[in-house]
């Protein structure tokens, strides 16, 4: 962002106090209610009134609407009263950036509850979630947010980590691909986006939030940056929030090496960088690394970091007293205000007449324009595990709907959901949007009989019996298990409910068991945050009759779960991770080294129950005619033809992979170089051609170049990362080059 003669003339104009003001977050609202780490512990307490507060101007103000339910108009309205009175009654008249958090939707009260990212990885449709993104924009536009904490683009590695519901996938390319399609639609609606969590946090020691990371240099390099260097050339992201974490004894938020060397300097970024909330105070609280606030602040800033949020703990009081002794050097202030005063330029905040038009009397934020695209990105996510024929089900005369999560609305969305987030401390209030149970959905349809079961957690399986007797009378039983998303320990995933095991929750894998024992047909369907281990329900003697995986799917998961079960829709998602065998196999994911794979030197096997990729569908599918062609212009093409040998209408997510066969350093048995949707009509055959830049095969050589390597490569057309649907061709990329942070996205064309 270009620093204007304005932003210039105003930091002139700034005292010191005035300076460090328009750095800082101040967080309305705040109940007591814990929905960020530690925000009990740092709770301000603050008793001044809003006037007193802001004398000096404000920065940012911290989620106006998502952290309490208030009716969305009528605090729409009182903002816009509010930024009229900074405008009018602080010296400089620099009216506040408003923040929200938007990973579902927007995290507002009566807003649409889109599917988790897990379900956007799971759909393979970046344009689907660029147009998901772009509705949420418009909300939040509506509302007067100007900034969204969206999206996250940590890479899977560990489904213990409770925040894998927040994870797109354990594809760096899938991640980036489909992150910055949701850049892109935030961003065309005029909203900020914020890119989340810079760097290397979901590789947090043992899946435990907040851990220690142990990365080394080049899997940073190659597998955690890639997804935000795409995010930002190829996005314009303009805003990148810092990661919690630790890597190799440096916390990230005090660290210059990545926030300044590597995101501003390596990749040109000029955007403004935020805190997470109360990163920089837990310098001090958490890593030791800061004797006192005023310490973490220099840390923070000489690092890169220009403003904090959600509050002012070490950028105000603290951080003025160093500067005004001289300890601080005020050109470090200088710059993170320079670098606000920009953002708040470039989104209009600082001209004359941004506040003088009147806010709508009315916002719907829960239009059907939201619901059909939640229903469609919904139903592109689920995933067929396994089908034994039982689906989809045939007009049966009775449904035994059984399970914790079969009429629960909060089973059908993730952490960072209103629900789950806010109202999770508001239990008398109502969810404010229609949502349709899986149990409801089913209703619709068919006759029904219902039975929780069990909880999702603890162990009480006085429900097991009637459960059963219901399967018994019945012609197919929908047993529906899985996760609680919750924050902090309310719940079995989720921000800090990371997990030691990864069976199921409680005693809902002996439910399934008991209802499989009954004889009747019984249709598992998972509503979860992570994978689970559930090789039992895949492959086991006494399984299922079909299994089906939603990763919370959202206001239109029931709905979406119920068209699949009953055939109106072929499922079509596929894994965007890995389904392990075990939790001791962890962490483990598809793009291995032939040493991360199963051998004969140890006893410990990682094989997954199945490959990332994996999905089945109610149609057959043929591929033919794969070839590649030569190298030209550093690209190559691919092209394959999929024919639907079935009678089903159905869509296959053809999967392109590749493999460097001798490197300089140890590379994947299997990297997915790119991918497509094909929507096929009963025996139709359709080509899909890939235009491959070469730079898919880079990677950080011995020196840290990022480098294509000269030699032999191996390409194939496969149905998932083990299993390949065509023969695969070679041939050899005649000299190295260094890609100097090329990242050319490969085209796709289907005719």
């Amino acid at each position: 962002m270009t620093v204007s003669e304005r932003a210039n003339a105003l930091l002139a104009q700034m005292t010191l106090e005035e300076k460090a003001a328009q750095i800082v977050g101040y967080w309305l609202d705040q109940d007591g209610a814990v929905v960020a780490p530690m925000a009990d512990e740092l709770a301000s307490g603050e008793t001044r009134g809003l006037a007193d507060i802001t004398r000096d101007g404000i920065g940012h103000y911290t989620r106006v609407y998502g952290t309490r339910p208030v009716d969305p108009a009528a605090r729409a309205a009182w903002l816009v009263g509010e930024q009229r009175r900074l405008v009018r009654e602080t010296r400089l008249g620099i009216p506040a950036l408003v923040h929200e958090e938007c990973l579902t939707g927007l995290a507002a009260w009566k807003a649409a509850m889109f599917p988790t990212p897990l379900a956007w990885g799971a759909a393979f449709d970046p344009d689907l979630v660029a147009e998901m993104a772009t509705l949420i924009g418009e909300s939040m536009r509506a509302l007067g947010v100007h900034q969204g904490l969206a999206p996250v683009l940590d890479v899977v590695r560990d489904p213990r980590w409770g925040r894998v519901d927040e994870c797109i996938a354990e594809d760096p390319y899938v991640v980036g691909t489909i992150g910055t399609a949701y850049v892109r639609g935030l961003q065309s609606a005029g909203i900020h986006a914020t890119l989340k969590h810079f760097l290397g946090y979901s590789a947090s020691q043992s899946g435990r939030n907040h851990a220690p990371v142990h990365a080394g240099p080049r899997e940073l390099a190659d597998v955690f940056l890639p997804p935000f260097e795409m995010a930002l050339r190829d996005g314009g992201a303009k805003s990148v929030m810092n990661s919690y974490t630790e890597i190799d004894g440096v916390p990230v938020a005090a660290s210059s090496e990545l926030l300044t060397d590597l995101l501003r300097g390596e990749l040109g970024f000029d955007g403004v960088v935020v805190s997470d909330y109360f990163a920089v105070a837990f310098l001090e609280m958490m890593h030791g690394v800061a004797r006192d606030r005023g310490e973490a602040a220099e840390l923070s800033l000489a690092a890169g970091i220009d403003v904090e949020l959600p509050s002012g703990d070490a950028y105000l009081a603290p951080l003025i007293e160093r500067v005004r002794d001289g300890r601080t050097p005020e050109a470090l202030l200088d710059a993170a205000v320079l670098r606000l005063l920009a953002q708040k330029e470039e989104l209009g905040l600082l001209e004359p007449d941004a506040f003088d038009a009147d806010p709508p009397a009315e916002i719907d934020l829960d239009t059907p324009r939201h619901r059909e695209t939640a229903r469609r990105l919904a139903e592109e996510s689920v995933i067929l595990l396994s089908n034994d024929g039982a689906l989809p089900l045939a007009a049966p005369r009775r449904v035994a709907v059984i399970g914790p999560n079969a009429d629960r609305t909060a089973a059908l969305q993730g952490c960072y959901s209103f629900q789950n987030h806010v109202l999770a401390h508001h239990p008398d209030t109502p969810v404010g949007i229609e949502m349709a149970t899986v149990r409801e959905a089913l209703a619709a349809r068919c006759e029904v009989a219902y039975a929780p079961g069990c909880e999702v957690e603890g162990d009480d399986r006085s429900g097991f019996d009637e459960a059963a007797a219901l399967a018994s009378s019945s012609d197919v039983a929908v047993v529906v298990v899985g996760d609680q998303a919750g924050l902090f320990g309310r719940g079995t995933v989720g921000e800090g409910n990371d997990a030691a095991s990864l069976e199921l929750p409680g005693v809902q894998r002996e439910l399934v068991e008991r209802l499989v024992a009954t004889g009747t047909p019984v249709v598992m369907v998972l509503l979860t945050g992570r994978p689970y281990a559930i090789g039992w329900a895949l492959d086991g003697e006494h399984r299922p009759a079909a299994v089906l995986q939603s990763f919370f799917p959202g206001e239109e998961g029931g709905t979406a779960i119920a068209r699949i079960l009953a055939g109106d829709v072929s499922p079509s998602g596929r894994l965007p991770v890995t389904l392990p065998a075990s939790a001791g196999a962890q962490p483990y994911g598809y793009l291995r080294p032939v040493l991360g794979g199963p051998s004969s030197v140890t006893s410990a096997d990682p094989t997954p129950v199945r490959p990332f990729g994996f999905g089945l569908t109610y149609a057959a599918f043929e591929y033919s005619d794969f070839s590649c062609g030569a190298v030209e212009d550093d690209a190559f093409s691919a092209s394959v033809t999929v024919t639907n040998t079935s009678a089903v209408r159905a869509t296959e997510i053809v999967q392109l992979y590749g493999r460097d066969v001798v490197a300089s350093v140890t590379r994947p048995v299997a990297q997915l170089l790119g991918y497509a949707r094909v929507d096929l009509e009963p025996g139709q055959a359709r080509t899909v051609a890939f235009d491959v830049p070469l730079t898919r095969f880079a990677f950080s050589d011995r020196r840290m170049r990022r480098v294509v390597e000269a030699g032999e490569v191996e390409v194939w057309a496969g149905r998932d990362a083990e299993t390949e649907a065509t023969e695969r061709a070679s041939f050899d990329i005649p000299g190295m080059f260094v890609t100097a942070g090329d990242r050319r996205l490969v085209e796709v064309t289907v005719t």
